[in-house]
């Protein structure tokens, strides 16, 4: 399968105080849906930039705790359905061991899911509090790798130093070296992608890494690291009212508005406080 477009060009019309009108070409960050299925049934249907789709549906249905490990997953394959919107290739099909029970009813995206929405589709608050067991043991980051992280991820945001219209999300260990990174035009989805990463790879849990997004960190965010170990969260812009309040009763240690010379502290505590 040819490799994804993740960008495209689309004629504009510029217009700038006491000029004339120019016509210029602008990149756009591609959209597109895919479909994910599981056994043959579709769980979800995910606007999200092509590539990595299958860490992107790995990582979904880690988060959404229908797998553990790599082990729960035999195979992921990407689908062509000719005569349709998905016939590019966007369905994809997760083959799981017949073992393993899948509880369809708890899968939260039934439908459709958007860029900016990694949580719609749930039909109850308590179907949106998934039972992920709290972070144990009180991990400590120094604040020096923390403020050199978001540069790290920017050297990884090829697309979006061209469309400017990209979310990216990180992975790194507790030196601040760069494991993985994705970019996605849903930071839902980024974050699935560098998760379903780890999974293949056989990386889980995360409990001594560190997830950076390259926006807000939102209860989504938080859960899904939640979902996969991960003790520690930074965001480049600020976290809502209930990422803060669900990293604190998890054992999490959340950052915000993250710079290379100065963090906010949200949850939890960093080396040398």
């Amino acid at each position: 399968m040819k490799t994804p477009a993740l960008s495209c060009a689309w004629p504009v019309r510029r217009l700038e105080r006491g000029r004339k009108v120019a016509r210029v070409t602008d990149m756009l960050a591609v959209e597109e849906p895919l479909e994910l299925r599981v056994r043959g049934r579709a769980v979800a249907v995910v606007m999200r930039t092509p590539g990595h789709d299958a860490e992107l549906a790995a990582g979904f249905l880690l988060t959404e705790g229908v797998v553990r490990s790599a082990d729960d997953i035999y195979d992921i394959m990407q689908c062509r359905t000719p005569g349709t919107v998905a016939e590019e290739g966007n369905v994809i099909e997760v083959v799981l061991p017949k073992s393993l029970k899948v509880d369809f009813g708890s899968l939260t995206r039934h439908v459709f899911s958007a860029t900016s929405c990694g949580l719609c589709g749930k039909a109850t608050i308590e179907s949106v509090r998934q039972h992920f067991a709290p972070v144990r043991g009180a991990l400590r980051v120094s604040p020096a790798v923390l403020r050199a992280l978001p540069e790290k991820l920017a050297t990884e945001q090829p697309t979006f130093q061209t469309t400017g219209g990209l979310h990216a999300a990180g992975l790194f260990d507790l030196d601040g070296k760069l494991l993985v990174a994705r970019e996605d035009v849903g930071r839902h989805n980024a974050v699935d992608k560098v998760l379903g990463h780890a999974l293949r790879a056989g990386w889980l849990p995360l409990h001594r890494h560190i997830l950076m997004v390259s926006g807000r960190v939102s209860f989504e965010v938080m859960q899904k690291a939640l979902a996969a170990r991960v003790p520690v969260v930074a965001g480049v812009s600020a976290p809502t009212s209930l990422a803060a309040e669900f990293a604190r009763a998890n054992g999490q240690t959340l950052v915000g508005f993250l710079r290379a010379d100065r963090l906010n502290v949200y949850a939890g505590r960093l080396k040398a406080e």
